[in-house]
């Protein structure tokens, strides 16, 4: 009896030994199954749709444009839904960039001086005119150096500030107004500086650093300066010509961003901050 006994035990442990394995298999199996099966648990994550595309443009413009173009880039967005960016520099800095990358949409410079030269190294070709830049002679407030004419700049003693005549538009103006009173050594003489845009002669003249400036009547804050108005026969007005690059990706968008520019609300913008805007009755005998 107490081997058949022994017997039924060692049975029923192999038959329970058996079982368990079994149901750890089927057990193993179903995890498996369910891990690759379609009626998984495990639930598929929908991709993320891609960013909408926003339509960039890069316009190169003179430094002295700055805050006009400020305010015209968010209203053009708004309006057309395209993003504007911009690179401000001195106008013969802009073109020698242009050239070397090929950068630039659209080009805005001081004057069309700059345009005829960036034509030249078949950078840009059509444009239409958005403003002037007048020069004029800035002074320290109350006039301390009684400076009343262009001549007086060759005065012996005073501290000039002029723009670079090789970067920035007012700086090439300058000097043919000199010129025209054969008075550009003497002048030279009292120069204490040359900036490389009008944006730093204008800081360079609010802070004091100098007795008189030829800058440019929108860059010129009458509560810090005293502005004396150059006679129009004596001065050298500029235009401000806008057009897009010959090598632009986005053709569409830039001449949009270029027609705004000229139109009637950009113009708006320009005349906001000092500029007298084209066509003007004033300038009308003023050619490119």
């Amino acid at each position: 009896m107490t081997h058949m006994s022994g017997m039924k035990c060692i049975r029923h442990l192999f038959i329970f030994t058996v079982l368990v394995i079994c149901a750890l298999l089927a057990a193993g199996c179903t995890s498996s199954t369910l891990a690759g099966s379609p009626s998984s648990t495990i639930q598929s994550v929908a991709p993320t749709p891609a960013a909408s595309f926003q339509e960039t443009i890069l316009v190169f413009a003179g430094a002295g444009l700055k805050a006009p173009l400020d305010e015209i880039g968010p209203a053009f967005k708004q309006k057309y839904g395209i993003d504007v960016q911009y690179n401000y520099g001195g106008a013969g800095t802009l073109v020698s960039q242009m050239n070397l990358t090929h950068k630039g949409d659209v080009f805005i410079p001081g004057s069309t001086a700059e345009w005829k030269t960036a034509k030249s190294q078949g950078l840009v070709d059509t444009y239409q005119i958005v403003a002037y830049h007048v020069p004029a002679i800035a002074v320290q407030k109350g006039n301390p150096k009684q400076i009343t004419t262009v001549k007086d700049l060759a005065r012996p003693g005073l501290k000039v500030a002029l723009g670079d005549v090789s970067a920035t538009a007012i700086g090439k103006a300058s000097a043919k107004i000199f010129q025209k009173f054969n008075i550009t050594a003497d002048v030279e003489k009292n120069v204490v500086t040359r900036t490389p845009t009008i944006n730093e002669l204008v800081t360079l003249m609010n802070a004091g650093q100098a007795d008189a400036a030829i800058m440019t009547l929108d860059s010129i804050n009458t509560e810090k300066l005293d502005l004396i108005a150059i006679p129009l026969s004596d001065n050298q007005i500029l235009m401000t010509p806008v057009g897009t690059t010959t090598y632009t990706q986005n053709g569409e968008a830039a001449t949009k961003f270029a027609v705004y520019v000229v139109s009637d609300e950009g113009k708006a913008f320009f005349a906001k901050h000092g500029f007298p805007t084209f066509p003007n009755m004033t300038y009308a005998n003023v050619q490119p």
